[in-house]
């Protein structure tokens, strides 16, 4: 081979190869030099708060699988707006978004607080998700906020496990027990209580163990035994009741401002889907090992004494359920059409379940109960 054939040659493939490097860059130029996003997140839970964490294990996942072009920073209660406020903030764009529950905007339509207030026809906390996701749920709830005038986007994950009626300064045995008594709840629970004589309190979750301290409150619920926990119930009483149908199906809400989230690249809006999903998992296998740790420790560490709520408690909150959701639809349309949607799918959903899973007490029983062998 000629030396100006081999010249030739080298030149060649060194161009080819430039090309091919330039092309290479130019393919992926959203990768390569996109502007990273940066959104300021609030959550309507203070830093100490597990709630909190959640809400910023969703914004972690988020910056990681985004590797940087999407940034988000996450603010407690309080740092921009009030807890209650959020749901506006987020609206309006004073916030790009935030992390807390649909009940806490019971105040702007009552059919916000059937995700979360109340039995849920049976449904527990992700089967009511599972309606949400595919039973007409979310297009309702898009369609509430539409209707509102609020420029959001809703995401609703995380199933939260059956929350406690409360802690008192003793036990309540009988619905008389609760008349009278000054108890801090939200949403439509508040009607529940209301019905049964208590004389309700609506307090953000920082706000509620300085207003037992100080004397303002009776009892107070809030959700779980790690919240309750560091929120300092244990400090304020040792007398927990366990389970309740005020609350037993309550899910989170991750809030996005519409305009700033249309605005995103196709590719980021599905990773925040993704991580929503991610989250949600990852959320409840979490409460699992750090509710019953916290559940544990309390009694052994802090004095805390746990009882089960009456039965006769119980069926007095199913009672008054149907007096309010029975005004509630009279009044109100999108109530109607949330509760008939969520009756249907409860319907065919809680049967199958019910059927279906098995007595996992008798199981933990075989093992653990005062008769197992040893």
């Amino acid at each position: 081979m000629s030396d100006n054939k081999v010249q030739s040659r080298r030149k060649f493939i060194a161009t080819s190869t430039a090309a091919a490097a330039g092309a290479g860059t130019l393919g992926f130029p959203m990768i390569a030099n996109a502007q990273t996003v940066n959104l300021r997140f609030q959550s309507t839970w203070p830093t100490k708060d597990i709630f909190h964490e959640y809400a910023q294990d969703f914004c972690d996942k988020v910056n990681k699988m985004s590797s940087g072009r999407l940034k988000i920073e996450l603010l407690p209660a309080g740092s921009v707006v009030k807890a209650f406020d959020l749901l506006d903030a987020v609206s309006k764009g004073t916030l790009d978004g935030g992390h807390g529950v649909v009940a806490y905007w019971y105040g702007k339509s009552p059919a916000l607080a059937l995700w979360g207030s109340g039995p849920a026809f049976g449904m527990d906390p992700n089967m009511v998700l599972a309606w949400h996701e595919y039973g007409g749920g979310k297009a309702m709830l898009e369609g509430i906020y539409k209707s509102l005038n609020l420029d959001v986007v809703s995401y609703l994950y995380g199933p939260m496990p059956t929350q406690p009626l409360g802690w008192f300064k003793k036990p309540v045995a009988k619905v008389d027990d609760m008349k009278g008594l000054k108890y801090r709840t939200v949403g439509l629970s508040i009607d529940i209580f209301k019905d049964m004589g208590v004389s309700v309190n609506a307090l953000p979750g920082a706000e509620i163990v300085p207003a037992m301290d100080r004397g303002l409150l009776d009892a107070a619920e809030f959700n779980n035994a790690s919240s309750d926990r560091l929120l300092g119930f244990p400090d304020v009483s040792k007398v927990c009741m366990l389970q309740s149908f005020h609350q037993c199906s309550e899910q989170f809400e991750i809030l996005f401002n519409k305009k700033k989230l249309d605005s995103m690249p196709a590719e980021l809006r599905a990773m925040i889907t993704a991580a929503v999903q991610a989250s949600s998992a990852e959320m409840s296998w979490k409460a699992i090992d750090r509710y019953s740790k916290d559940y544990i420790e309390m009694q052994q560490k802090q004095g805390v004494k746990f009882y089960k709520t009456p039965d006769s408690i119980l069926r007095a909150q199913l009672a008054a359920w149907d007096k309010i959701i029975d005004a509630k639809s009279q009044e109100n349309a999108d109530f109607k059409r949330v509760l008939e949607s969520m009756r249907t799918f409860a319907q065919r959903a809680c049967r199958w379940q019910n059927d279906t899973s098995v007595d996992y007490k008798m199981a933990y029983n075989h093992y653990f109960g005062r008769k197992a062998k040893s």
